[in-house]
């Protein structure tokens, strides 16, 4: 396979098609369907998923919640403003954050947020430029934090989000992620309901959500990209059933690219799935051969990002392009509040 460049997966976006505000009713999106095969697609509205759900599947969804962390601050020697964003705790009251403006932000440095009620004090400068932050407080963090954060919305949107829990999903259920997702936002639990009335499985799997997503290929040669890690969990009510779904001949779907990533970072030579936790830095792309994923849902993704190429992983990148070029035409909503796909 010749060599494959960052431009292969590139795609024209106009900005208007970028959906800035959620749905009012999340199972009304658009579905656009894709046969990874033969690259034909159908048009249909999300809910009717259901319909291309067989008894036996599994559905696996990843249950992380977004936790509020974008902090608006000042330092405490000048007043000058600050945004923290939460990357990934350390040990204790100790977070690995991106800082902006960064510059300012040195070792020894002071922060305040809501009038004092958290105060932090950064650390050190580690990889990137991200800077280590204890942050000092009285109570319950995550109370604390629910009270001043707010969601961490992609750079892409620019509308402020009138309500927090529509960048969370309805299943969302263990903090620990900077982005949501954004695949399984378009469920609603009388979907799920009605899904598993169908006799279909539903396994819940954990993988906190890193901004590394939103990170752009910056290399030309995608051989060439270093992929972000990011922390994942599969309990064992989860492998047995996403393995029993694979012993008895029936799909394996996952919903989003954080759940593909997931079971096909924990899945062994042979696609079985244990009891495991682990740090990922899975970058999938063409040529790559899919373990336990049979179908995928997801939402249309940016140009020339790791995940556009995992998708053209599964379903071939002409196939993908020529997909994304028809929902353009056909003005579909992209990114994180847009419209799906499913690939099967």
């Amino acid at each position: 396979m010749s060599e494959l460049k960052t431009s292969d997966f590139y795609f024209d976006l106009p900005e208007e098609l970028i959906a800035q505000d959620p749905l009012e009713d999340r199972s009304s999106s658009r579905l656009l369907m894709l046969n990874k095969e033969t690259g034909k697609t159908e048009h249909h509205i999300f809910k009717d998923i259901i319909e291309y759900l067989n008894p036996g599947d599994c559905l696996v969804l990843n249950n992380t919640k977004v936790i509020p962390a974008r902090l608006l601050g000042v330092k405490e020697d000048t007043g000058a403003a600050v945004e923290v964003l939460l990357l990934k705790r350390h040990e204790g009251d100790v977070w690995e954050t991106l800082v902006k403006p960064g510059k300012k932000c040195r070792p020894g440095a002071r922060l305040s947020f809501g009038d004092g009620i958290l105060k932090a004090e950064v650390l050190e400068v580690v990889e990137e430029g991200n800077r280590l932050i204890h942050f000092e407080y009285e109570g319950i963090w995550e109370e604390v934090l629910d009270g001043l954060g707010e969601m961490p919305l992609p750079p892409y949107i620019t509308h402020k989000l009138q309500d927090k829990n529509r960048y969370q999903t309805v299943y969302a259920k263990y903090e620990g992620s900077a982005a949501a997702p954004t695949a399984g936002l378009h469920f609603t639990p009388e979907l799920l309901k009605q899904i598993e009335e169908k006799g279909v499985d539903i396994a819940y799997v954990t993988l906190h959500v890193g901004l590394g997503t939103f990170r752009p290929v910056k290399v030309d040669n995608i051989l060439e990209h270093h992929m972000h890690s990011e922390y994942y969990q599969i309990s064992q009510e989860a492998a047995d059933k996403i393995n029993k779904a694979k012993d008895n001949g029936n799909r394996v779907i996952c919903v989003g690219t954080t759940s593909t990533r997931t079971v096909e970072s924990a899945a062994d030579e042979n696609g079985r799935l244990q009891e495991c936790c682990d740090n990922t830095e899975i970058f999938i792309y063409p040529g790559y051969k899919f373990k336990v994923l049979d179908a995928l849902i997801t939402n249309f993704h940016l140009p020339e990002s790791t995940l556009v190429m995992l998708v053209s992983a599964l379903a071939g990148r002409e196939n993908v392009l020529n997909a994304y070029n028809e929902a353009v035409k056909e003005r579909y909503r992209f990114f994180s509040f847009g419209d799906a796909m499913f690939i099967q």
